[in-house]
C-alpha cells in the first residue's frame, strides 16, 4: 500500500487507542450490550466515551444543575 494509506490507518488506530486508553482509566471494559472495548471500532468507542463520562458528572452539584 501507499505512504498515505499507512499513514491515515496509523492515525485512526493512534485515536482507536487513545479512546480505549480513556476507557479503561474509567473502568469501562465493555460497551452497554457487553461488547469488549477492544472489539469496536473508532465510532463505536467515541459512542461508549461520551456515555462513560457523562456518568462521571455530579448531578446534584449546584453548578450541574442542566444535567437534572
Amino acid at each position: 500500500m501507499g505512504i498515505l494509506y499507512n499513514s491515515v490507518m496509523q492515525k485512526q488506530e493512534m485515536k482507536r487507542n487513545f479512546v480505549i486508553e480513556r476507557l479503561e482509566k474509567l473502568g469501562v471494559t465493555e460497551n452497554q450490550i457487553g461488547q469488549s472495548i477492544h472489539t469496536l471500532d473508532y465510532d463505536e468507542l467515541k459512542t461508549v466515551l461520551v456515555l462513560a463520562e457523562m456518568r462521571q458528572v455530579d448531578i446534584e452539584h449546584p453548578d450541574h444543575k442542566w444535567f437534572r
